[in-house]
């Protein structure tokens, strides 16, 4: 891998206009963007104080020149400020990125030769069939590459990791779902398996049970394994509710019974796992785009950001079994693929409060920071 330090490269930064009390005037929900190298397929932002304001960036070109098609990417890490924008700080060059996310839990990695402890990892799914594990540096400016495991010799299309860090799952692209467990000195294939009659674009660990992993899939089944066996056992397959492939599966962060699932199809369920036949009461939402990524609110329970394809991203609130559309944002000109919430970070001028969002977008390269309207609390 080539690693590419950058020194104080600040993109472009758009003006944020908070509007008086009283005045009428509309909030202006831009905040900063900037073009990255590659096309941009995903976005994640640190969830680990004290860097909550570092944002991930993920890209995939293909290369289609020579005798065989080539697949590069990066990994770009900034800093998200609402005032002064985006700054790079550094970047990894590697093979296409499929997929990327912060660990979730307490498990940090601990560098043995540095006193500095322990830090937050970044995981990174690619088409060289990869898995590897980045740690974040004490200063927080810059990745380093710590573990890489050869997980197959098909893509890597899709990775989580279970709620305490301990696993990570992926889904590759002949349609098998493999277990890696993270050690310090590295990542261990426990368990593979035939999931899938083709692609899997999602393998999603339970919030409340890690034993319990969801997949989805382009042969447009929902599925949910048990990896207490191995080879890990089917707990339920739906192959019915699904018009088209299933692209993103999102398990609440709150309720251990509510998940949801994002489709080719345009249509995001809501599901209770206990009943997997059915969507609840049948609840569905067309978002007018494939739904490629579901990120829940981290704080606000049933409030969901949709990346939509073909149609921009959405905000969306789920109360009880209804499903509801709040805004949409369509300042992206491709197909919208990475979207995530800041963490713990809030923007005002003591009368406005609202959240940030990170949204990326595929062949314009785009990535936007924004203020979703409907979250500007008086």
């Amino acid at each position: 891998m080539e690693f590419c330090h950058v020194s104080h490269i600040t993109c472009q930064a758009e003006v944020v206009a908070i509007a008086e009390p009283g005045i009428g005037q509309e909030w202006t929900m831009d905040v900063s963007s900037c073009h990255l190298d590659g096309n941009a397929d995903a976005v994640e932002f640190c969830p680990h104080p004290p860097f909550l304001r570092l944002l991930a960036a993920a890209t995939y070109t293909l290369g289609e020149g020579g005798a065989q098609p080539s697949r590069s990417g990066s990994v770009s890490l900034f800093s998200v400020d609402s005032s002064s924008g985006l700054q790079l700080l550094h970047r990894v060059h590697t093979a296409g990125v499929f997929d990327i996310k912060w660990n979730p839990g307490s498990y940090f990695f601990s560098d043995l030769t540095n006193s500095s402890g322990h830090r937050p990892l970044l995981a990174q799914a690619d088409a060289n069939g990869c898995l590897a594990l980045y740690s974040l540096q004490s200063s927080g400016r810059s990745l380093s590459l710590v573990l890489k495991e050869k997980a197959s010799s098909s893509m890597c299309l899709c990775l989580d990791w279970s709620s305490c860090s301990s696993s990570i799952s992926i889904g590759l692209s002949d349609g098998w779902v493999s277990i890696l467990a993270v050690r310090e000195d590295q990542l261990q294939i426990r368990q593979s398996w035939a999931a899938h009659k083709h692609e899997v674009w999602s393998a999603s660990f339970d919030s409340r049970q890690p034993h319990l992993v969801y997949t989805g899939s382009d042969d447009c089944c929902f599925s949910c394994w048990d990896l207490r066996q191995n080879p890990s056992s089917s707990v339920f397959r739906n192959s019915k509710s699904h018009k088209m492939g299933v692209c993103c599966i999102a398990p609440s962060p709150i309720d251990p019974n509510m998940l949801l699932t994002g489709s080719y199809d345009e249509f995001l369920r809501l599901w209770d796992v206990r009943n997997p036949l059915k969507p609840v009461d049948s609840s569905s939402l067309c978002l007018g785009g494939g739904v490629w990524r579901l990120k829940h609110h981290p704080s606000i329970q049933g409030l969901v950001l949709a990346a939509c394809m073909h149609n921009g991203f959405a905000i969306v609130k789920i109360d009880g079994g209804r499903i509801s559309k709040l805004e949409e944002y369509n300042k992206h000109e491709s197909l919208a693929y990475g979207a995530d919430w800041q963490r713990g970070e809030f923007v005002g001028d003591g009368s406005r409060i609202t959240s940030l969002a990170a949204t990326c977008s595929f062949y314009d390269k785009s990535l936007r920071i924004w203020q979703p309207q409907s979250l500007v609390f008086p």
